[in-house]
């Protein structure tokens, strides 16, 4: 049912999506839906909540290498979500509450594991906290947005890249 309501909100959007639509896509009685999630929105709730959860791996940062840190960072972070369901968390986002939450939390947890392995990566450097903090939060917002920014420019954005040009500007 999951994998249909995400297939629909992604193309359509959540509020152009009948229940209807998302049991018969899932080859289940439209009650069946309903026993699991009794309203359409948590439908919504549940696909956010399961499909973008980043789980605790260590981050494997070598001092004196930022960007290779960063690599593998965005390779390991394990952000569950597909380019549909990215699609969704932005395209949501403005209309329901648990959406916008569950985005700014994951865009915290990626600035909060990106900075941390840049201190990691980057000893000495704790004294430049701001400079950590928008290298981090530059990080994340490639991580986060640059699927939508396809969608919209047809441009790919290469996170190995980014973290060339973060560790390049930290120096």
């Amino acid at each position: 049912m999951l994998d249909a309501a995400e297939e629909l909100f992604a193309g359509g959007g959540y509020d152009a999506t009948p229940t209807a639509r998302i049991a018969e896509l899932a080859g289940v009685p439209k009650g069946l839906v309903f026993h699991y999630f009794p309203r359409k929105i948590d439908v919504l709730i549940s696909l956010v909540d399961e499909r973008t959860v980043v789980t605790d791996d260590e981050v494997e940062a070598v001092p004196g290498d930022p960007a290779g840190t960063l690599s593998r960072l965005a390779r390991r972070l394990p952000l569950r979500a597909s380019p549909a369901m990215r699609r969704i968390l932005f395209r949501e986002a403005d209309t329901h509450r648990s959406v916008r939450e569950r985005l700014g939390g994951l865009n915290a947890e990626i600035i909060r594991r990106a900075r941390f392995a840049l201190e990691l990566a980057l000893p000495g450097s704790r004294g430049d906290a701001a400079r950590l903090e928008a290298a981090a939060a530059t990080f994340a917002a490639v991580l986060l947005y640059q699927e939508s920014l396809c969608l919209l420019t047809g441009h790919h954005i290469d996170p190995d890249a980014v973290a060339e040009l973060i560790a390049h500007a930290l120096g």
